[in-house]
C-alpha cells in the first residue's frame, strides 16, 4: 500500500468547516531585514532554503486525497510541492511624491491591506495546502539594511499553533548562517497515486480503530466527565467562575468573506513584570489587555454590552515534546469582565475566571477527544454548517462567545529565514461564522506580538482596536501593585515598528 497518513477527526474538521467566507488557514506576517550586501529577489533565495528544508518539513510535502464520494475523512499522501506556486511574489504599491519611510503608517496601512486581501483567498485543495507569500517595495530600515515582508498561510487541518512553531524551528536559523540539515533519505518526499481499494480497505480499517478506543476509553471518560460535573458545580456559585450566554455583538453573525488586519507590538520583559506585581500570568494580562480595549471601543460607540464579553480561548492538549504536525487543543470560554468599570476589579476578575477555566480543564484534558470516527461526518458536518449559517441570520441561536482570543509561546531568540533577520511575528488567524475577531498573540524575542484579524463587515476599524490596547497597556501601568515588585519603565508600544532585537529574556506563559 502507497505510504500515507489519516487525518484525525479534528484535522479534518478544519476541512468541512471551510467555506468561501470562511477560509481555514492559519499564518503570520513578518518584517525582516536582509544582510548587508544581499543581491537579488528575496523569493529566489527563499526557494532554495525551503528546497533544501523540504526532507524535514512533512506539512510542506504533502496533500490531501480525498475519499470516494467524500464519505469518510481524507488522507494525506507526499507531494512534491512547485515552489514557483507556493512562493510567490508581491509588491506594494509605489507612492506618489515623497519617498516611503520604513514602519510609517503608510507603510504600515498598505501591508495590513494586502494582509487581509490574502488572508481572505482559500488554498488550492489539489496542492500541499500551503502558501508564502514574498512582499517587496518596502522601505529600507533607518540604518540602510533592506526590507521585505513575508506572509505565510498553512491551513489548520495541518498544523494548530504548536505545530506551527515546530514547523518554523525546522525552517528558522538562529545565526544568519543558514545551518546544513541533517537529511534522512526516508524523509526525502515522493509522490503516490492510492488505488480504490487502497482507499476503501485503509477507511474501513482505521473506522474500526477509532470505534473499539472509543469503547475501550468510554467507562474511565464517564467517570472523569462526573467528576468534574460535580466540581464544577461546587466552584462555580458566584463571580467569574460561573459562565453564561456572551451578549450578541456585531462580532456574532455571519462572515462576509472579506477581511481587516492590524497588528501591535507591546514589550514583554515589561509586561512579565507587570504581571508580578498583579500576580497574574501573562495570558492574564493578554486577556485583560483585550478586554479592557473593547470595552474601551464599544463604549465609545454605544454599543458596550451590560453582560460581560466572553472569549474563546484556545488550549493545547499537546504532550511536552510532542512536535506532530497534527491539531492537539480544545476551546475553553474565559469572562472578560467587560462590565467592570474598575479596571483592578476587572484584572481580579480575568484572573478568577482563567483559573477556574484552568481547574475545570485539568479535569477533562485527558478525555477531551482529538480524533474519533468519521464515517459520513464529511456530509453532516456541511450540513449543520448551512443549519448554522442560517440560524444566524435570523438571530435565533444563543451567543455562546464573542471573539477568540490566543496566546501562543513563540521564539525566545532573534531568528532568520535564508539569511534575512526576523523582526516580527504577527500572527494571521481564522474568522469564522458567528466568531468574527480573532487576536493571536505571539512572543517572539523581547517583543509580544499581536495580530487581529476581523471580518470586514463586522469590524472594519480593527485598527482602532489595536490602538486601544496600547492605550490599555498605558492603563495597566498606572495600577497599584498589589505585590512589592519592580516595574522599570519601558519603550512605548508600537503599532508597529522594527524592534530592536537583544538576548532573548524566555517566554513563559506562567
Amino acid at each position: 500500500m502507497a505510504a500515507m497518513k489519516r487525518l484525525s477527526g479534528l484535522d479534518a474538521t478544519f476541512l468541512h468547516l471551510e467555506t468561501p467566507e470562511q477560509p481555514m488557514h492559519v499564518g503570520a506576517l513578518h518584517l525582516f531585514e536582509l544582510p548587508q550586501g544581499h543581491r537579488g529577489r528575496f523569493a529566489a533565495a527563499l526557494r532554495r532554503h525551503i528546497a533544501e528544508r523540504l526532507p524535514l518539513a512533512p506539512p510542506l510535502r504533502r496533500r490531501l486525497w480525498m475519499m470516494p464520494l467524500n464519505l469518510t475523512n481524507p488522507v494525506w499522501v507526499d507531494a512534491l510541492p512547485d515552489l514557483r506556486h507556493h512562493i510567490v511574489e508581491h509588491r506594494l504599491p509605489a507612492r506618489r511624491g515623497r519617498a516611503r519611510t520604513a514602519g510609517s503608517d503608510e507603510e504600515r496601512a498598505a501591508l495590513q491591506a494586502l494582509v487581509a486581501r490574502l488572508h481572505a483567498q482559500r488554498l488550492d485543495r489539489e496542492r500541499p495546502l500551503w502558501r508564502f507569500h514574498v512582499i517587496e517595495g518596502l522601505a529600507p530600515a533607518a540604518h540602510g539594511a533592506r526590507r521585505v515582508a513575508l506572509y505565510t498561510q498553512l491551513h489548520h487541518a495541518a498544523v494548530d499553533g504548536q505545530a506551527a512553531v515546530a514547523l518554523a524551528n525546522v525552517l528558522l536559523d538562529i545565526a544568519p548562517q543558514p545551518r546544513k540539515p541533517t537529511l534522512r533519505a526516508s524523509a526525502r518526499a515522493r509522490r503516490f497515486e492510492l488505488s480504490l481499494v487502497e482507499m476503501i480497505s485503509g477507511a474501513v480499517t482505521s473506522e474500526a480503530a477509532q470505534v473499539a478506543h472509543l469503547i475501550r476509553g468510554l467507562p474511565a471518560a464517564v467517570g472523569t466527565l462526573a467528576t468534574a460535573a460535580r466540581r464544577a458545580a461546587t466552584r462555580g456559585g458566584r463571580g467569574a467562575g460561573r459562565l453564561g450566554l456572551a451578549p450578541r455583538t456585531r462580532l456574532n453573525g455571519s462572515a462576509s468573506g472579506a477581511r481587516a488586519f492590524a497588528v501591535l507590538t507591546l514589550p514583554l520583559p515589561e509586561l512579565k513584570a507587570l504581571g508580578r506585581a498583579h500576580d497574574a500570568t501573562l495570558n492574564d494580562l493578554v486577556l485583560w489587555l483585550v478586554g479592557t480595549a473593547l470595552r474601551r471601543h464599544f463604549a465609545a460607540r454605544g454599543e458596550l454590552p451590560r453582560q460581560s464579553l466572553v472569549a474563546a480561548v484556545p488550549v493545547s492538549l499537546r504532550a511536552q515534546g510532542d512536535t506532530r504536525a497534527d491539531n492537539q487543543a480544545s476551546m475553553a470560554l474565559v469572562s472578560l469582565g467587560t462590565q467592570l468599570a474598575d479596571p483592578r476589579r476587572r484584572l481580579a476578575h480575568v484572573r478568577a475566571a482563567t483559573r477556574a477555566m484552568k481547574s475545570t480543564l485539568a479535569d477533562l484534558k485527558h478525555v477531551l477527544p482529538t480524533d474519533f470516527p468519521s464515517l459520513g461526518v464529511p456530509w453532516l458536518t456541511e450540513a449543520a454548517l448551512a443549519l448554522y449559517r442560517r440560524a444566524l441570520k435570523t438571530e435565533r441561536l444563543p451567543v455562546v462567545a464573542n471573539l477568540v482570543i490566543s496566546n501562543v509561546p513563540g521564539p525566545e531568540q532573534p531568528l532568520y529565514l535564508a539569511g534575512a533577520r526576523m523582526c516580527t511575528n504577527y500572527p494571521c488567524s481564522i474568522v469564522t461564522h458567528g466568531l468574527g475577531l480573532n487576536i493571536t498573540v505571539q512572543s517572539y524575542d523581547q517583543s509580544l506580538d499581536f495580530g487581529l484579524m476581523a471580518d470586514a463587515a463586522a469590524m472594519p476599524e480593527v485598527g482602532e482596536l489595536a490602538a486601544a490596547i496600547a492605550v490599555a497597556l498605558d492603563e495597566l501601568r498606572g495600577l497599584p501593585a498589589l505585590a512589592a515588585a519592580s516595574v522599570r519603565p519601558a519603550q512605548k508600544p508600537r503599532v508597529p515598528a522594527r524592534p530592536r532585537v537583544r538576548k532573548a529574556a524566555g517566554a513563559s506563559r506562567g
